[in-house]
């Protein structure tokens, strides 16, 4: 018998990790939420640094906000995140702009405003949000697109405080964000209004997690229903956008970051929940059924239309309804695939709905990433889906004329007028826009409006929500337009040049620490690949279940944007763990191409971990 006591058994070798020296972060635009100061990444130095590649528009890059916010908080001492906000639209790249985002999504992480994409290019990034992982020591250990990596982020961080504490190169302490000081006005980037019977307007107090009626002046104020403090009970909302007043005279409310609907009595003052769980849903999720029962997705705007409550649901490209006499929720329109497709309601394709508008046998939609105005109609078979004004993801401006070349940017809402045609709060244009169905003539009403996300009808006047003025405009609605000189965009996100015929897709997913891959009911991925316009692929398009493909592009196509939707099920590998914990990780790209000889012959995307270039 061996009296020694037993070896100690020995720590676990630190995972072997592809390490790539992080480039300087860089922007044009400085910094927020530093108190002034400019951060190197030398400042960052012995703490682990998760970069957020976001904008302002983008309801995934609002959803990593949220995801990160626990993070954040668990790991204060350790953790930086550093937003770097890249712009996609000519609005987005004005500093005010980025600084109301900051203050509006409370944001309370430091921000590095790069207008000219200066620091995208140079960590490579193709999509919104991109995250990015940095060690104490100043490495790249990790990228991730899309939603649904906070957990792999939280398991990789722990292993890097393990690994940097006994190296020693882990500082731990206060971060560098600064708080900036706030501002005291009654309302805090309103999103949607309504006018009530009594002749009050209910609002929308987003920022501040509020409704507020106000009085017939739109200035006053009668009360405020909710704490003011995020939440999910009946005395809290997240961020709530649409209003919709139904036959009963109760007005139901998109909850968007709870990722629910509300019902409020105007008589009584209660609140309660009728739609939604307060979780997002995610791919595989059930699309029907009892509507307490079904996860939503960033509902942003409610309307009252052919006997249901329709729904914006921006954060799957969808729209849904809710029957209140059947107390049930389905998919009404949108595959979840993000463009501007039109055709049967099933089969069309929207890019975060964020306005509707119900004006007859038409519910108009202002779909925001499209800069499109588009609407829902009854056909034979069901419903179908018509564009009126936009194209698709990459072109938007300021143009009136003609609906099929007129032009808007990032629009939120949208207003039926008593003559038949629409009002667009035209949002990233600071501007409303008339549609007239009669003509097919987009004109200008007014201008100098600070994102106006809404509008609602008072009598001979249209009342505005301006969003970053904090405040309803009143407006005479005018009898003659608005003259405005013609500006056209493309987003200034640089094409991937490929060469014509045989590209090799790889959408690049690594499994995180102490997952794999879940394959109990199937394949656990899944691939979806299109092209605008289509016949720039000759081969390659449609699903599949690998996260690689063989696609061959049309050398007679010089241009267009190849969209790929991606998703990745994994699950934790512990073998002790009857019912293991298991995780989406989903993102769309849209990936401008240009068509050339001596292009790229493989287009890597990386979902999750480091491409190894192979």
């Amino acid at each position: 018998m061996n009296d020694a006591a037993p070896a100690p058994t020995p720590a676990p070798a630190p995972r072997k990790r592809a390490r790539v020296r992080a480039p300087e972060l860089i922007g044009k635009g400085g910094w927020l939420n530093t108190g002034g100061k400019d951060l190197t990444l030398a400042d960052l130095r012995g703490k682990c640094v998760v970069v957020d590649f976001w904008t302002f528009c983008c309801i995934n890059c609002l959803h990593v906000l949220d995801e990160l916010r626990e993070l954040e908080e668990k790991h204060r001492d350790t953790v930086v995140i550093i937003g770097v906000h890249s712009p996609k639209f000519v609005h987005e790249a004005e500093h005010a702009a980025v600084v109301d985002a900051v203050e509006r999504y409370e944001v309370h992480h430091p921000v590095l405003d790069d207008p000219e994409l200066a620091t995208w290019k140079q960590y490579a990034v193709r999509a919104w949000p991109t995250l990015v992982v940095i060690d104490p020591e100043g490495y790249i250990v990790a990228q991730h697109a899309g939603e649904g990596h906070a957990h792999a982020i939280e398991r990789l961080v722990a292993e890097l405080e393990a690994e940097h504490e006994a190296k020693g190169t882990l500082r731990r302490g206060d971060g560098p964000y600064v708080a900036p000081e706030p501002v005291a006005t009654d309302l805090r980037f309103p999103g949607k209004a309504l006018a009530l019977p009594g002749g009050t307007f209910l609002v929308s107090d987003s920022t501040r997690h509020q409704l507020v009626e106000l009085a017939a002046d739109g200035e006053s104020v009668v009360r405020r229903i909710g704490s003011g403090k995020r939440g999910f009970t009946a005395d809290s909302f997240s961020e709530p956008q649409g209003l919709a007043l139904l036959p009963d005279g109760s007005v139901v409310v998109a909850d968007t970051v709870n990722h629910a609907l509300r019902r409020f009595d105007p008589a009584t003052g209660s609140v309660e929940t009728v739609a939604g769980t307060g979780r997002q849903w995610w791919q595989g999720s059930p699309t029907s059924g009892p509507a307490r029962e079904v996860d939503l997705s960033s509902p942003w705007d409610v309307a009252w239309w052919q006997g249901r409550v329709w729904i914006a649901m921006a954060g799957v490209h969808q729209l849904w309804t809710w029957d209140p006499e059947g107390g049930t929720v389905e998919v009404a329109a949108g595959t979840t695939n993000e463009g501007l497709l039109d055709g049967p309601a099933a089969e069309a394709w929207f890019a975060q709905p964020s306005g509707l508008a119900a004006a007859g046998d038409r519910l108009w939609v202002a779909d925001s990433e499209t800069s499109a105005l588009r609407y829902v109609h009854a056909v034979d078979s069901g419903y179908a889906v018509t564009s009126a004004v936009g194209t698709g993801l990459f072109d938007f401006g300021h143009r009136d004329g003609q609906a099929g070349q007129a032009l808007l940017q990032h629009p939120l809402g949208v207003t039926a007028l008593p003559d038949g045609s629409v009002a667009v709060c035209d949002t990233y244009n600071h501007a409303l826009r008339r549609y007239d169905p009669a003509t097919g003539e987009v004109s200008t009403l007014a201008t100098d409006l600070r994102e106006p996300s809404d509008a609602v009808l008072d009598g001979g006047d249209i009342v505005v929500v301006e969003s970053a003025r904090h405040r309803l405009t009143r407006l005479r609605l005018p009898e003659e337009a608005v003259r405005v000189d013609s500006v056209a965009h493309r987003t200034q996100r640089a094409a991937t040049e490929v060469a014509p015929g045989a590209l090799r897709l790889d959408v690049v997913f690594q499994a995180p620490a102490g997952q794999k891959l879940d394959t109990r009911y199937g394949p656990s991925t899944r691939l979806l690949v299109s092209s605008t316009p289509p016949e720039l692929l000759v081969a390659g398009e449609g699903a599949g279940t690998d996260l690689f493909r063989e696609l061959e592009l049309n050398p007679e196509v010089s241009e267009g944007v190849l969209h790929v939707s991606a998703m990745a099920a994994s699950c934790d590998d512990d073998p002790a763990n009857e019912y293991p914990a298991c995780h989406v990780h989903q993102q769309d790209w849209g990936v401008p191409v240009t068509v050339a000889a001596g292009g790229a012959a493989r287009l890597p995307l990386v979902l999750a971990g480091m491409d190894d270039g192979a």
